[in-house]
């Protein structure tokens, strides 16, 4: 009999066996469709932007082609939603510009194509609020093959070439290619795959568990019957290949079912299409077979014991205590990671990703550790049956029972360093110009500022609104520098009188308006030598006799470092220069926001409006995303935690039935039992998981320190993780009391 006959003979017989086979199945099939859905992320962040690498204009550019057509991509919103908008010009026959996959043509001046959920949302509202934004004559639609995710919101605006925005650039057609993978999502998609990954082996490894006494007394006996080494390695793995392949298997043919729920979940602002998720072919082979070889390779690797000695399988001797050197593990890992933290910009995700899986795996070596460490502590110190059994439990055996916590450390260390991120990159949302959330302006040269400003004014008129632009030129300020050096750049400032600081921006002044030559600054400068220039190269003049510096109060961190200049102190030669750029900025009211935005965008002729609000808004979709990933990571953890946890104890009353069933038949309560059986989970789990809790924040500062330079944000929350850890492991003991009653029913005899 062969070692494949002999395992499908054991599964046959034995129910105990069987169980554990097929939860050993259950196991891999979750790790392998968690691996492909994981694996597949960055892919389908490829797939996504190479359908909407047309939407960017200056990714057509090409020199080497002669030019067909005028393109511009710029941004526009409509009640917080994003709007992407192309405008286009044919310089020739529109018919030989070769359009991308779902436009059905090229729009002529004043046509347009709009996505189906922007078409849907035009003739919802007035026209006034947002399809008077677009041309008046809308002649198609774009398909979802042109569209980033199902739900984007695109316009493209048919022009003729003099009256395209002054951004736009030539090219010989739109842009074609791969799109760029997302880093952003990398990073995370590797990171899920280190953090949920070791919960679904540990549930593998959980599961095998089950029957790891009884077969550990097969396998010894077959071997001191004179089976060789390598016939008993053979025995383990045919049985453990049979569960490990099966659950491969099952895994691969629920990965689309995991690929569909995927394709709800948001990421950057839309959801996904199906065909998304279609990771290179080769890759999916390749992950399908690695997972069932690890889980048949620590199986075999588990072996060491029956294979060296046999004879102490069977009579159960003691194993030797644990050294010290796994301490070292965790302090070297953490070494490897600061290293590539502080590398991180320069190396890319990878050595940071080696340097998390690492402190991972230091986990696996000094959790046992500190599990043996805590039972000590707790045999010389308590008195009580339940905790000198669970103290002995855990000195004798800690590497099983820290098995149990495993699942719950690594989700506990998940969570503090999900929690630690989120703050801080809280902390950062913020940004954009000077001007009030509630104003919209777009920047132009002041011919066309001018034109803008008129527009915009007679079609707030149109639609019965008050409010009037006002132009805002935008000018630097350079201080001379020491004779030989030229002009050293000073900063950048807005050209408002008094009045209009308070009506427009976010500054606060300090005192009453009063009119004159001034610049206003937060901080106190000094004007001596200090020139006025429409733009970098251009040449400087001397600010207006008597100009003085008023302060101004910053009402947020944003403003920190922003000019204001009085008019009456700029030369007319810098503000009527050619090269000034201008900002036609309109004041709005939360009733007529989007109609003013209308108004303003019709005016400008594609020519990108912006407001504070809506870089803020960026800001918030990117939170709104790393929220969303956090919580479904959060929950998968802390669900393949607690299977792992409960699978463990029950394991762990199975792997000692004989002696349990041993102090029961001599009269030891059941509930002793019991209550030493949660205090085995419960005692390695809260030293453990403080533990984890304090390097997953540490770990989530130094994540966070490779993508921004700000300041860290600690929010009491990050203890939560640690609270629900031990509640977890806790609550996953429970099963031990069920366990217990069904070795009080069954016969010894059975062993």
């Amino acid at each position: 009999m062969n070692a494949l006959q002999l395992a499908w003979r054991v599964l046959r017989i034995d129910r105990r066996t069987r169980t554990s086979a097929i939860l050993t199945a259950v196991g891999v099939a979750v790790a392998t469709g968690l691996v492909l859905l994981l694996v597949s992320l960055p892919f389908a962040t490829g797939i996504r932007a190479e359908r909407a690498v047309w939407q960017n204009a200056f990714h057509a550019m090409d020199g080497g082609a002669p030019s067909k057509v005028l393109l511009d991509s710029s941004t526009d919103y409509f009640n917080g939603k994003k709007i992407t908008r192309i405008d286009v010009a044919a310089l020739g026959n529109p018919d030989s510009v070769l359009l991308p996959t779902g436009m059905p043509k090229l729009p002529a001046a004043g046509e347009t194509l709009v996505s189906p959920d922007l078409g849907k949302l035009m003739h919802s509202v007035p026209a006034g609020q947002l399809a008077d934004r677009f041309g008046p004559k809308l002649v198609g639609s774009l398909t979802e093959d042109a569209l980033s995710f199902p739900e984007q919101l695109v316009v493209v605006v048919g022009h003729n070439a003099a009256d395209m925005p002054k951004n736009s650039v030539p090219a010989p057609g739109f842009a074609s290619g791969p799109g760029q993978i997302d880093p952003e999502l990398v990073l995370l998609s590797g990171v899920g795959i280190v953090v949920l990954m070791v919960p679904s082996l540990v549930l593998v490894a959980s599961s095998a568990r089950l029957t790891a006494a009884r077969r550990e007394r097969r396998l010894a006996a077959i071997r001191l019957a004179g089976a060789t080494p390598g016939q008993v390695t053979g025995m383990v793995a045919a049985e453990t290949s049979v569960s490990a392949i099966v659950g491969a298997v099952v895994g691969l043919l629920i990965s689309p079912v995991l690929h569909g729920l995927a394709t709800f979940v948001p990421w950057a602002g839309g959801t996904w299409q199906a065909s998304d998720f279609s990771p290179p072919l080769g890759l999916t082979i390749t992950l399908v077979i690695a997972v069932p070889v690890l889980v048949v390779l620590a199986a075999a690797f588990g072996l060491r014991r029956v294979l060296k000695t046999p004879l102490g399988a069977v009579a159960s001797h003691a194993r030797k205590p644990l050294h010290w050197w796994r301490l070292l593990s965790l302090p070297v890992a953490g070494l490897v990671f600061l290293y590539a933290v502080t590398n991180g910009r320069s190396g890319g995700p990878g050595p940071v990703l080696l340097g998390l899986a690492m402190l991972v795996a230091s986990a696996a070596l000094v959790g046992p550790w500190v599990t043996s460490a805590v039972g000590g502590t707790f045999v010389r110190v308590w008195r009580k049956p339940a905790g000198l059994l669970a103290g002995r439990r855990l000195r004798d055996d800690p590497k099983g029972a820290y098995r149990a916590s495993a699942g719950v450390v690594l989700a506990v260390f998940a969570g503090s360093m999900a929690l630690t991120l989120l703050p801080s990159f809280e902390s950062l949302s913020g940004g954009g110009r000077s001007f009030q959330d509630s104003v919209l302006y777009t920047v132009s040269s002041p011919d066309k500022a001018a034109q803008i400003a008129t527009k915009t004014d007679a079609a707030l008129a149109k639609y019965g609104i008050s409010q009037k632009s006002v132009s805002v030129p935008g000018v630097l300020l350079a201080t001379s520098g020491a004779a030989g050096q030229g002009a050293t750049y000073g900063g950048s400032a807005l050209v408002l009188d008094c009045a209009q600081i308070n009506q427009l921006t976010r500054f606060r002044l300090t005192g009453t308006c009063r009119p004159g030559p001034a610049v206003y600054s937060t901080e106190q400068i000094d004007l001596a030598g200090t020139q006025v220039k429409p733009t970098y190269d251009d040449p400087g003049a001397p600010l207006a006799a008597g100009t003085v510096v008023r302060p101004i109060i910053a009402t947020d961190q944003d403003l920190s470092g922003s000019l204001i200049i009085d008019p009456a102190a700029v030369p007319a030669s810098v503000l009527n220069s050619p090269t000034t750029n201008v900002t036609v900025a309109v004041p709005t009211t939360p009733a007529n926001y989007e109609t003013v935005r209308t108004a303003l965008v019709a005016a400008s002729g594609g020519t990108e409006v912006s407001s504070r609000d809506l870089h803020l808004g960026n800001h918030q979709t990117q939170l709104d995303d790393l929220r969303r990933v956090t919580v479904i990571g959060l929950i998968a953890a802390a669900v393949l935690a607690g299977c792992s946890a409960a699978v463990a104890t029950a394991g762990s009353v199975m792997d000692r039935r004989r002696t349990f069933g041993a102090l029961i038949a001599a009269g030891t309560p059941v509930k002793v039992l019991a209550r030493a059986l949660r205090m085995e989970a419960a005692l390695p789990a809260l030293v453990a998981t403080i533990g984890a809790g304090v390097v997953g924040v540490l770990v989530g500062v130094g994540l966070f320190s490779t993508a921004n330079e700000g300041p860290i944000v600690l929010s009491p929350w990050v203890l939560a993780p640690i609270v629900l850890g031990i509640g977890v492991a806790v609550l996953a003991a429970s099963v031990c009391t069920p366990a217990l009653n069904r070795v009080r029913a069954e016969p010894l005899a059975d062993e």
